[in-house]
């Protein structure tokens, strides 16, 4: 980050500090303002940016929908673009609009509202034009590339009075709501522990050297906000994932998912007091800067969130691989892939209760685009930032933390007795695959001090990195 752009951020930030002081953070939502009075009968107008990917997904959920269409789509990649709307035509027998330039739709009056689907590095940008421009957004997740990017996201949202969901879909699952409610009502007495876990198994991405931009491809745009740099086949279509410049690893791929879940479970609604985080890019050697294997540990003082990342192989911990597991006084839930399914047990694994039911996000999005309120909305954007940052907080940490030896990692990990355990059961793991300790090097994340309602970290050394500097025209407003 230059000197100049660290300087307009922490004024930002400053800014930031100024309105949480005179508590413009806990303000109501404006009301949502109408664009057009739906009937019963009318359909919202919905377009879907990027559809190589996620998006295929959201547009089969519109198009299952009574009350909406897709009325255009939009991708930077103009034989992407292309394709989905001949798909769409073959099941609708009306062609979309097809966009390559996200700013060109934005103009669109006849579209009501936008679902996101776009890189990491995107979210926050797409969202908070879109909602400038009038539109309401289902935003997927993280919803934002880094601390700053979400609570500006809430800002917008809450001066325009637009409707803005989040992709965290677990939120629309009956099973999970039950699960939750679970834990609220005490059943498993005071919860200490969090437990996220995303145990998925990620192959080598190789290492390809930078080539021409392939035809069709607004490349500029594609970079957005990102640094400019050379067109690389492993920082495009998916691999982008596991960069930082575009991703999050799968802390804020699929560990979102989880952590918001975690967080829920605890009750949290604001940031924890420290985070840490240790981990690594192991088992093979390609052009990934996120790494593949993690333990973090969010401090909330009365309880922690623990979060795992296993990028090879791993077994099951209480039958969960991508799941969490709450632990209270008298027993413990335990969440799953499977979000339509979870279950309760006694501290020593004797079944509690089960609960079962899934539902829509889609839907749920599509009612509160109709009704204008915003308890409609299973996954409301303050919700979405929050457990975003949280993923986006445990990656600082590794960001700035120093490479050294598994024993020296393991003495200075000891002050956390949760952290210690799931860096045991780490080590384990890696070694069943291969992974020779003694010969390897990790990343021991830097202990991060967080004031909570300023959202800011206490060491001045890691402030540019709740923002970004952005590229001249993909900003995002001031506060």
């Amino acid at each position: 980050m230059t000197r100049r752009g660290f300087l307009d951020e922490a004024f930002f930030a400053t800014a930031i500090a100024s309105l949480t002081a005179a508590g413009a953070f806990a303000a109501e939502p404006t009301p949502a303002r109408p664009r057009r009075r739906y009937g019963a009968a009318d359909k919202v107008r919905v377009a879907v940016i990027g559809v190589n990917g996620r998006g295929k997904a959201h547009i089969d959920g519109y198009l299952g929908l009574p009350d909406a269409e897709v009325v255009a789509i939009c991708d930077v990649d103009s034989g992407v673009g292309e394709k989905a709307a001949a798909a769409i035509e073959k099941k609708t027998g009306k062609k979309p609009k097809v966009y390559q330039d996200l700013r060109k739709l934005f103009e669109d009056k006849e579209i009501d509202a936008v679902s996101c689907a776009l890189p990491i590095h995107w979210h926050a940008l797409a969202a908070t034009w879109a909602m400038e421009a009038g539109k309401d957004v289902y935003v997927e997740k993280p919803c934002s590339h880094n601390v700053s990017e979400g609570r500006r996201i809430v800002q917008v949202q809450q001066r325009t009075g637009r409707i803005c969901q989040v992709g965290t879909q677990s939120r629309s699952a009956k099973a999970v709501q039950q699960g939750i409610k679970f834990i609220h009502d005490g059943k498993i007495g005071k919860v200490s522990v969090a437990r996220g876990l995303c145990y998925k198994p990620r192959n080598s991405i190789g290492i390809f050297p930078d080539s021409e931009v392939p035809a069709g491809v607004d490349y500029d745009i594609w970079l957005g906000a990102a640094p400019k740099r050379p067109f690389n086949k492993n920082r495009f279509h998916y691999n982008w994932h596991w960069n930082f410049d575009y991703g999050a690893g799968d802390l804020g791929n699929q560990g979102i998912h989880q952590m918001d879940i975690a967080r829920w479970a605890l009750g949290k609604n604001q940031l924890p007091s420290s985070v840490m985080t240790l981990g690594g890019r192991f088992g093979y050697v390609d052009q990934g800067t996120t790494p593949n294997t993690v333990v973090s540990v969010y401090d909330y003082a009365d309880s922690q969130l623990v979060f795992e990342v296993r990028g090879l192989p791993t077994e099951k911990l209480k039958g969960a691989d991508i799941g969490d597991i709450i632990y209270g006084e008298s027993g413990y839930v335990v969440f799953t892939s499977s979000y339509g399914k979870a279950a309760a047990f006694t501290n020593d694994g004797q079944p509690l209760a089960t609960f079962n039911g899934g539902g829509d996000h889609f839907a749920a999005f599509i009612r509160a685009v109709k009704s204008r309120q915003q308890s409609d909305l299973a996954a409301p954007v303050l919700e979405g930032h929050l457990s975003s940052a949280l993923c986006h907080l445990g990656n600082n940490s590794y960001q700035l933390g120093r490479e050294t030896s598994f024993s020296d990692a393991e003495r200075e990990w000891s002050k956390s007795r949760n952290g210690t355990e799931a860096f045991g059961r780490m080590k384990e793991h890696l070694e069943k695959n291969g992974v020779a300790l003694t010969n390897t090097k990790l990343k021991l994340g830097r202990l991060l001090e967080i004031d909570a309602a300023k959202e800011q970290f206490k060491d001045k050394a890691a402030l540019p990195l709740l923002t970004r500097e952005y590229r001249k025209g993909f900003t995002l407003p001031k506060a």
